[in-house]
């Protein structure tokens, strides 16, 4: 399936603040969207404005602060046409027995960076903007992304694959940053 291009869906889009660790509120678990109304189409607009400004390539509504199962996502290079991705209620259906090693960055954690290695490739079930059920077969950084926004549904965070130690040294420099 190839995405629609992007195009501002409403006139007023805004640029959301991006939850950041230490905040709580990414360690909840996002409930499933219920309906793909208005409200969840502007949040998704809203969602991907923000991660284009951040930038970033992906964006779960947890990280503003919205714990519903809506992930944006957009791997297009730099110099390429940008190529939005929404995806609703995304349910990993089959991983891929292959693994790929990434250094994943997260907009919640700046100026952090995780060697994590997944699968290079997933198949996903999920819903899209006009509410219609979809299947993805994504390999490379998208299968990455969506791995790595998947987890935030699920209140996983990047600092989660690094050994305990070293988790508790970025969460504490994070915590005295916040304070100020």
């Amino acid at each position: 399936m190839t995405p629609a291009p992007y195009v501002s869906y409403l006139s007023s889009m805004a640029i959301l603040p991006i939850v950041q660790l230490p905040d709580a509120v990414l360690r909840q678990f996002s409930t499933p969207v219920q309906q793909v109304d208005a409200a969840i189409l502007k949040l998704a607009d809203n969602m991907l404005e923000t991660m284009y400004a951040a930038p970033g390539v992906g964006l779960a509504a947890i990280q503003v602060g919205v714990p519903k199962r809506l992930i944006v996502l957009d791997t297009a290079g730099d110099n390429e046409p940008k190529k939005p991705l929404v995806v609703i209620n995304p349910e990993i259906v089959r991983l891929g027995p292959e693994l790929r090693s990434y250094e994943e960055g997260c907009l919640s954690i700046p100026d952090v960076r995780v060697e994590i290695e997944r699968p290079s490739t997933v198949i996903i079930r999920y819903v899209d903007r006009e509410g219609r059920q979809q299947q993805l077969d994504a390999d490379g950084l998208l299968a990455t992304a969506i791995q790595h926004e998947v987890d935030h549904l699920d209140g996983k965070l990047i600092v989660d694959f690094l050994t305990r130690l070293k988790r508790d040294i970025v969460i504490r420099k994070l915590k005295k940053i916040s304070r100020g």
